[in-house]
């Protein structure tokens, strides 16, 4: 039995411990819907999965209280599947390994899945209390957010039935969002016909990891290294001084995660090897010195490998190591109404080269549209001067504040009165999937909230125990008070 089950509160602990037994990366969502879909029925609740491949759950309003307004409680049922490099973990079959570390609860060399597994823990203690006083609720967990809000992007506009959404899908305790920036994947591929290697030329890989990474939205401004972007400036350098040949590139592979590991295969003249294996140890110091207070862990090694008979062409080569290296990446700007909090940025989050074809994908963010179309425009102009193809998809739309919300009000008065302190009202630069499902239910009163978690998206993720009780207090304490239609 996990230890994590003796938490309280136990309801919340016992249901995401279940979650966390079950394989739910994004993509690969067969088995939790099918959990999800029997925990229902022994819920005695409606449940049911959408043609959006959501799960939908209902629960009939307390008697006396079918005159009040009817709430959605939404999360997102997928994780993200990253670990470390020594972990054997297969997370399309093995159960998440939580564990206790003081007063955190973390996972064994993979991301814990509190993102949003917390939030989807909490709807299942709700659906399965009997003792709770509320009105109508509507529970919608929906499938790969993670990858690309999919299942909130295609939910049927008439399958909600509710006046409120309560999104569970937030990460700081105390804090209550009411706006969220709008994002756009950006992809650039190239075609190349490969050139045969130089058959006096030796092969190196050259790798960089042990970066923090993080999830582009949340910890975009922390000025922590992006892979891809540091090894493109060793590369373009090594390219020049050791005449190196690019042959293969694997950086990143999560579109909203800041990568944290990059490898690439380069070939050179044997007699260079040495000045190369100098340069990565240079390089190495380097970042330690510039990421220093940021970065802890970098690692930056070389390893002789078999020479491979084909390799990138120079021209080709040249033009891809030129646009890495000059595509944005980071923030662009704050909002200027809410200067620490971020308006725009990019993320380049995954590079793949090898075998005669380049793919590069970038996640762009912003809270105004314009600004989204901005940096947009700034990328395919970047990646067009090095004759690649810029494609866009799964946009979404920002989520505007509304200060004046009625739930946000109630939220703001409820935790006021239980815990003596002022709550926190803000907009967050991470998508969430309010704006999307706004689109299809504009008249929605939205609010987003959620225990204390801290880097999610990354195997250090974890979840902050003594936030846990408070949310689960304060959202059956609202749900009691939500006002009359």
């Amino acid at each position: 039995m996990s230890e994590i089950k003796n938490l309280k509160p136990e309801c919340i602990w016992r249901n995401f411990y279940k979650l966390t037994q079950v394989p739910r990366p994004s993509g690969h969502l067969e088995k939790i819907q099918q959990f999800l879909l029997e925990f229902g029925k022994e819920a005695d609740v409606e449940v049911f999965k959408d043609p959006a491949n959501n799960i939908v759950m209902r629960k009939a309003a307390s008697p006396g209280m079918e005159n009040r307004k009817g709430v959605i409680l939404q999360a997102h049922m997928d994780m993200v599947p990253q670990k470390t490099p020594e972990s054997k973990h297969n997370f399309e079959t093995d159960p998440i390994e939580p564990w206790i570390d003081g007063e955190w609860v973390k996972a064994k060399g993979t991301t814990l899945g509190a993102d949003n597994g917390l939030g989807v823990a909490a709807i299942m203690a709700v659906m399965e209390d009997k003792t709770l006083k509320h009105g109508p609720i509507d529970a919608l967990i929906t499938a790969d957010e993670e990858t690309g809000m999919y299942g909130a992007n295609d939910l049927p506009e008439n399958e909600l039935q509710g006046d409120i959404l309560m999104n569970l899908d937030s990460e700081t305790w105390g804090k209550f969002v009411i706006g969220s920036a709008g994002g756009i994947d950006v992809t650039a591929t190239l075609e190349y016909k490969e050139a045969e290697t130089d058959p006096e030329d030796v092969a190196v890989k050259v790798t960089l990891k042990g970066l923090r990474g993080g999830h582009s939205g949340l910890e975009i401004h922390e000025g922590r290294a992006n892979a891809n972007k540091q090894m493109a400036r060793f590369v373009r350098e090594v390219i020049e001084t050791e005449e190196a040949r690019l042959v293969s590139w694997h950086g990143g592979n999560m579109r909203n995660a800041i990568p944290f590991k990059a490898e690439v295969v380069l070939t050179l003249p044997k007699e260079n090897v040495d000045d190369l294996k100098q340069t990565v140890a240079d390089w190495k110091e380097l970042l330690i010195d510039e990421f220093k207070g940021i970065e802890s862990g970098i690692e930056f090694y070389v390893e002789d490998v078999e020479t491979p008979k084909t390799e990138v062409p120079e021209e080709i080569q040249d033009n891809l190591i030129n646009a890495i290296h000059a595509c944005h990446d980071g923030v662009v700007r704050m909002i200027p109404s809410y200067p620490d909090v971020v308006e725009t940025s990019s993320n380049l989050a995954i590079i793949d080269i090898e075998n005669g074809k380049a793919a590069l994908k970038i996640l762009a963010r912003s809270s105004r549209e314009d600004m989204k179309d901005y940096i947009v425009d700034t990328l395919d102009s970047c990646f067009s001067m090095a004759g690649m193809k810029v494609e866009t998809a799964g946009s979404y739309g920002g989520w505007d504040p509304n200060p004046d919300s009625e739930i946000l009000n109630l939220l703001l008065k409820e935790y006021k009165e239980l815990f003596g302190e002022d709550g926190i009202v803000q907009v967050d630069h991470a998508g969430l999937e309010c704006s999307v499902i706004l689109g299809k239910y504009p008249w929605l009163d939205v609010v987003s909230l959620g225990p204390t978690m801290k880097s999610p998206h990354t195997t250090t993720e974890r979840a902050l125990i003594k936030t846990v009780e408070p949310f689960w207090t304060l959202l059956k304490k609202t749900l009691e008070d939500i006002p009359v239609k």
